[in-house]
């Protein structure tokens, strides 16, 4: 066992993936970083503390009220879903060159970070607004969509500040740490408003499910939730000297430089190129799994509202643990293999869900918690994977960059679920063929792996 600090054992040493990429110098990870448990720890608390908007909203809670029967038919209310998704997607793709770019270029990154999170918190609570009618449908869908938009852009700015708390022996357990502490957080959160709102019948405060009071409260909560528990990440972060390169270059001058960089990586390092391909696909499948996770339990194997929020509870914890576990994984034997597994395991987990989708309530609960063991570890190995190759004095855009790949095929998953419905409508002829909507999704990731076998691992670069 390797401690945070990078101390590890003889053989430990010997079988480290990553040697050769801990002397190369002028790297953004230093072995002079401070990684004492505290600085990990408020750094990780950003994971722990924004987690009500990906496990509340996008997935357990809010996503599947949106959808729900009060909102229309589930076909038409879960591709309503998928376009809001997709279209999100989209628009993250256009501005995180200008916004990545700006960041590095000024050197207020964890000032952008600070304003973007609290805006997160803010649209969170702005959800209380949405009423179960038809008629808030959209404005539903919009605000989690600009909710979706922010909290991506905010990612950006978190990730480049990894070097702040990681060196190259331990980036891979402090990367799975800060995963594991989000899905941690996402379960305590999650619990907390089951049991004291969502499950009474008058919960904490007098709250009632009359006009689906316990769902918009829990909004609220999630947007304090957040505000308060990213405070000690905002005490220890510090934003760094501006670069002042190409300042003022504009929207067309920010995408000019993204095409240089990436003809510059395909030219001096294409296997840097593949991975970004890959992972802009594979990261978009495990967004989908997460986005229509609960939407899919719901509305094809049968959970009530309280089953889908006991599951996100187990399947929190199930994935927090995983990842941390697979972060010490990550330091041993390196990031590309911790990926591989994954996706290959989530590609035919995916297609169980599909094939025994009639198989009820048990069937998700076996598929479902096998899925959550493998998509944080390949969320977090991706970060440590492009961590551990970041020059320094270049996160910021080197993380733009894979936030912008990413975002650029962003609407490949929602729009593959969406189809994939409407595909089993036609082929079916049944009303209800959400269940079809797995296989998009397992397409999108099957995909990325398929890229990702190019990659080489990082000690053979």
């Amino acid at each position: 066992m390797c401690s945070f600090d990078g101390g590890c054992g003889k053989d430990e040493m010997t079988n480290d993936a990553v040697a050769p990429v801990l002397l190369t110098p002028g790297m953004a990870l230093s072995e002079g970083t401070p990684t004492d448990r505290k600085r990990i720890l408020s750094w990780a608390m950003w994971d722990w503390g924004t987690q009500p908007f990906n496990t509340v909203i996008t997935t357990f809670v809010f996503a599947v009220y949106i959808t729900g029967s009060a909102f229309g038919p589930t076909n038409q209310t879960s591709m309503a879903l998928s376009i809001s998704t997709a279209v999100a997607g989209l628009l993250v793709a256009a501005l995180a060159p200008v916004l990545g770019q700006s960041a590095d270029r000024s050197g207020r990154t964890v000032r952008n970070l600070r304003l973007l999170t609290w805006a997160v918190a803010l649209i969170s609570a702005s959800l209380f607004f949405v009423k179960p009618d038809p008629a808030y449908l959209w404005l539903g869908l919009g605000l989690l969509g600009v909710g979706s938009i922010i909290s991506e852009i905010a990612s950006v700015n978190y990730n480049s500040t990894i070097d702040q708390v990681a060196t190259p022996r331990n980036v891979g357990r402090v990367s799975g740490f800060g995963w594991g502490m989000g899905y941690l957080g996402g379960i305590v959160v999650l619990l907390l408003l089951y049991f004291g709102l969502i499950a009474p019948e008058v919960g904490l405060f007098g709250v009632s499910n009359t006009d689906a009071m316990d769902i918009r409260v829990s909004m609220i909560i999630c947007g304090v939730w957040t505000l308060l528990f990213t405070i000690p990440t905002f005490l220890l972060l510090r934003d760094k000297p501006p670069s002042g390169a190409a300042a003022g270059i504009g929207l067309l001058g920010s995408y000019r430089e993204l095409g240089r960089t990436i003809r510059r990586l395909w030219r001096t390092d294409r296997p840097t190129v593949y991975f970004l391909m890959a992972s802009a696909l594979f990261r978009d499948g495990l967004a989908g799994v997460f986005a229509f996770g609960a939407v899919i339990a719901a509305g094809t194997f049968g959970f009530s509202a309280g089953d889908v929020v006991v599951f996100g509870a187990v399947a929190n914890i199930v994935a927090g643990l995983a990842t941390m576990a697979f972060g010490m994984l990550d330091d041993k034997i390196g990031p590309r293999i911790v990926i591989l597994a994954s996706l290959a395991a989530l590609t035919l987990l995916g297609i169980g869900v599909f094939v025994f989708h009639d198989g009820g309530t048990g069937v998700f609960w076996a598929l479902g918690l096998a899925m959550c063991v493998f998509v944080g570890p390949a969320q977090s190995a991706s970060r440590t994977f492009l961590a551990r190759l970041i020059p320094h004095g270049q996160s910021g855009e080197i993380f733009g960059l894979y936030a912008t790949t990413g975002r650029v095929v962003s609407f490949l998953s929602p729009a593959a679920f969406g189809l994939t419905i409407g595909l089993g409508h036609l082929i079916t002829g049944k009303e209800n063929t959400q269940y079809w909507g797995i296989l998009g999704i397992v397409a999108i990731i099957a995909a990325g792996f398929v890229v990702m076998l190019r990659v080489k691992p990082v000690a053979d670069r």
